[in-house]
């Protein structure tokens, strides 16, 4: 009875001796291996080109086809290549390359470590949530009415086709009483808007607003944007200079704003580690590194990859971050409530 209560908990029973046995035997082989420090040179040389990649993503060169932006659009991804990497290290008994792993792997932890953690708090005064609803939605409607089932208090949306306008507007007007459309980019509210506006954005079009939102803890002023898209080419790289364009003219708009709370929503084609969006991200707080649960990412909604569509915030808390169920769009929608 003794012998079975011991074997049942894993107290010295016979599973619990066969795998330390076999743990000993492991390392006895590699104790009396030579070779452990001279193979995986190659693995090693793997590890310690990531952790600079991370490192000196700053310094890459945006002039050869927007080389640095491309890297820092995906940089968390480069923490796939760890466990990868740990993997051969052993299959190759090197301890070499063991070592020179934990060059990078602190290096990831230090820049993405705190996106793991829930950082969300109970309470706040208004949900925000965005989405870029893909102009080719097949189902406008049941798309407008899955982000109001997500309780927010203000809802922007980007990619509007002009055909469907009317159509998001009356799936939406049940929830949000106030409403405005500038472009193919629009903001719903279930307060009262006013100084509402297109902004310039050097596009030729409008894709972006402003709108100054009467809540009841005081006036916020939210924008609405959708940056031009970006693309990846084998004869240009990653052309991003309308994008970047874009950005500048938005930065320029919201450090000129006058309210003190204020409120980005959109689709930025791009990530906060993205240098070239620098003049947005200098002066505002992304609700999901502030309060998320994880990375966020938005895109695509398939296989999301990289948190383009944003919230961001200036003179205001995020207490809470987080991305809604899937939709028609290629895109997630995302959502946060923040505190005044």
């Amino acid at each position: 009875m003794v012998q079975a209560y011991k074997t049942e908990t894993g107290n010295g029973g016979p599973g619990d001796r066969f795998t330390s046995s076999r743990v000993r035997r492991l390392l006895e082989r590699w104790r009396g291996d030579s070779g452990i420090w001279r193979r995986g040179l190659l693995l090693a040389s793997c590890a310690v080109v990531i952790a600079l990649l991370m490192i000196l993503h700053a310094q890459m060169p945006n002039r050869i086809g927007n080389l640095g932006s491309l890297a820092e659009t995906f940089l968390p991804w480069l923490g796939v290549f760890i466990p990868v990497i740990l993997v051969a290290a052993v299959w190759r008994r090197s301890v070499t390359a063991l070592i020179a792993l934990l060059l990078p792997t602190i290096v990831w932890l230090n820049l993405f470590g705190g996106l793991l953690t829930d950082k969300s708090v109970a309470g706040g005064d208004l949900t925000v949530a965005t989405h870029n609803v893909n102009a080719g939605n097949p189902d406008p409607g049941g798309t407008a009415q899955d982000v109001a089932a997500s309780g927010a208090d203000v809802v922007a949306l980007q990619e509007l086709p002009q055909g469907q306008v009317s159509t998001y507007e009356e799936a939406l007007a049940g929830t949000y009483k106030y409403h405005s459309v500038q472009g193919t980019v629009g903001l719903w509210s279930k307060y009262p808007l006013s100084d509402t506006a297109p902004v310039d954005i050097n596009m030729g079009w409008t894709r972006a607003m402003r709108s100054t939102v009467q809540t009841p803890q005081g006036a916020v002023a939210v924008y609405v944007a959708h940056m031009p898209s970006v693309r990846v080419k084998l004869n240009a790289g990653f052309t991003a200079n309308q994008r970047d364009n874009s950005a500048d003219a938005l930065g320029e708009a919201i450090a000129r704003e006058p309210v003190a709370r204020v409120v980005l929503l959109g689709d930025l084609n791009g990530t906060m580690n993205d240098r070239s969006l620098k003049a947005i991200t200098s002066q505002m707080r992304s609700t999901q590194g502030a309060a998320g649960d994880g990375f966020g990412f938005s895109w695509p909604a398939s296989f999301p990859m990289a948190r383009i569509d944003q919230i961001m915030v200036r003179g205001i808390d995020p207490v809470s971050s987080w991305t809604l169920p899937q939709t028609d769009s290629d895109h997630l929608p995302i959502a946060a409530r923040v505190r005044f």
